[in-house]
């Protein structure tokens, strides 16, 4: 059996790594075309000029579990231990389009996040929350139009201008169909949902970025960063030829474009994989699609430190692993950051668990001098030379997929979906043969010792059921059943439904009946397998 020390050293995408870099690794390295200054175009080096100097990363810790009001008082508790965004995590039912008391959502309300059913849940959620001043982000995807006009109808409530309102909305239905599979309706249909949001955010909300173009789940079903880096962007240029077919001009909807990033174990491939991204997407908009306010240049991510790579085994060694994941994610010049907690790899985070992690992004802000200075790593030939690699390997991915036609047909003939399976096996086979080390996985084992974990009844579900036929029965059922057929037909013709999403959920329609007052018209999808 090879060692890790015997194999030849590549990064986790196999690019291949030198024993040392020079001048010579960077003979055609232009400082203008490749590098130039922070804040200036390509922004390679960062999207501003002062970067943490002028405003340090939003701590943003994603958190959601069991009932509205159980993740309200964890949202209060980390706004006091100074996280500074938050971010909701929804349950399996709620990602999926189902109500808690739907015989689909049986045994999952509350397990893996939060669980909402209707604008009455929402409330609770962020009742004395002034949204306001604190900005959200909401992983949500296919129903994402449905949860955001819940969060935009309680702004309305607290007397929030929609123009305040910053954050994110995933949205990102593309990932879903490559990668993390919580789909409801067929690419295309979906794809007119997003845009409506695109469309509707443009114009209502300035602030609030209405899509987050997520390569973090890409990355945990098993890909490689540069598979990761390819098919987040060129998801973006889907979005990007969307916006356009509908009429919008560029440059009003492109600069609210956001991105969502995996922050993984191979610590400078990381940061190169963020460097090209920047470079990569400022010349997309601007040569591909003729941007030019540089605000519609600018790539402004989201970062999570990588859940795949934590282990059950020896589950205090994560918090290592989580700091060096963030490390590399503020040193690539993330917007916002998310660190994972040590018990992941068993349950939802503890208490104890998330303010560690929480922990770990604080002492890196205000402990390590890490943003004393604007990437500085730039200029290592190193780092340069695994940064322009990285860019041309992402740009080979990108235009094979431009060769399918776009990415959704890309997606229909499972190109990205079969490239991901092959690197989510190599990478396994790895590590069962010793190839590569996981430490206290497969070497260095060791007795583990237990740790305390977050523990979800069924009281969850009983609890949101109860909730639900309450609702029912105090709400005005003509109001809902026109608000819904109204819905109806909005989505069998061509107008933006975001309106009439809104006045569904003012009217406490549910979740599960505005889906499935889409699911009539659009259909349901159900992956074709490409072997």
């Amino acid at each position: 059996m090879k060692t890790t020390l015997e194999r030849p050293r590549t990064t986790i995408s196999g690019v291949p790594i030198e024993p040392v870099y020079g001048p010579g690794d960077l003979k055609n390295f232009d400082y203008q075309r490749d590098l130039a200054e922070p804040g200036q175009f390509p922004y390679t080096r960062g999207i501003h000029r002062d970067m943490y100097r002028g405003k340090l990363w939003t701590m943003r810790q994603f958190s959601g579990f069991a009932t509205p009001e159980e993740t309200n008082r964890r949202y209060h508790y980390l706004l006091s231990q100074g996280q500074t965004g938050l971010s909701v995590a929804f349950d399996l039912p709620t990602l999926m389009g189902y109500d808690a008391d739907h015989p689909m959502s049986e045994g999952e309300v509350g397990k893996c996040g939060v669980s909402i059913s209707s604008l009455e849940d929402m409330e609770i959620l962020f009742r004395n929350i002034p949204l306001g001043d604190v900005s959200v982000s909401m992983t949500i995807n296919s129903p994402a139009a449905v949860l955001w006009a819940m969060y935009l109808a309680v702004a309305e409530e607290q007397g929030v201008k929609w123009q305040r309102l910053s954050g994110t909305l995933q949205n990102d239905i593309l990932k879903e169909y490559i990668a993390q599979k919580e789909y409801i309706f067929p690419p295309r249909p979906s794809m007119r949902l997003v845009t409506d949001t695109i469309e509707f955010g443009a114009l209502e909300t300035p602030k609030f970025n209405p899509i987050s173009i997520s390569g973090y789940h890409i990355r945990e079903a098993g890909s490689t960063a540069v598979q990761e880096l390819a098919f987040t962007l060129r998801d973006g240029m889907e979005y990007v030829d969307w916006a356009l077919d509908r009429g919008l001009p560029i440059d009003k909807f492109a600069p609210r474009l956001s991105f969502f990033f995996n922050a993984h174990s191979d610590f400078f491939e990381e940061i190169a994989k963020y460097r090209a991204a920047r470079k990569i997407w400022a010349h997309v908009m601007r040569d591909r699609y003729g941007a030019k306010d540089e605000r519609s240049m600018k790539l402004r991510f989201h970062a999570q430190t990588a859940g795949c790579s934590l282990t059950w085994q020896q589950p205090y060694n994560n918090l290592m692993r989580t700091a060096w994941q963030a490390m590399a994610a503020v040193l690539g010049g993330a917007q916002s950051l998310h660190t994972n907690s040590l018990d992941e790899a068993y349950a939802l985070p503890s208490e104890e668990a998330v303010t560690l992690a929480l922990r770990t992004q604080q002492i890196l802000a205000y402990e390590t001098g890490v943003p004393n200075t604007v990437d500085p790593l730039g200029g290592s030939y190193f780092v340069e030379r695994l940064t322009l690699d990285t860019e041309a390997a992402a740009n080979e991915y990108i235009d094979r997929i431009d060769g399918f036609g776009g990415m959704i047909p890309a997606i229909e003939n499972g190109f990205p979906q079969s490239e991901i399976a092959s690197a989510s096996y190599r990478y396994q086979r790895e590590v069962e043969e010793g190839e590569r080390v996981i430490v206290g996985a497969n070497r260095f084992q060791s007795e583990d010792k237990p740790i305390e974990l977050l523990q979800i009844d069924q009281s969850a579900q009983r609890k949101q059921e109860a909730k639900l036929a309450g609702l029912r029965k105090r709400r005005n059922q003509a109001a809902v059943q026109n608000a819904l057929d109204n819905l109806s037909r909005a989505a069998e013709g061509a107008r933006n439904t975001m309106p009439f999403i809104l006045d569904a959920v003012r009217a406490y329609a549910t979740l599960g009946e505005i889906c499935d007052s889409l699911r009539k018209v659009f259909g349901t999808y159900t992956e074709t397998t490409h072997l």
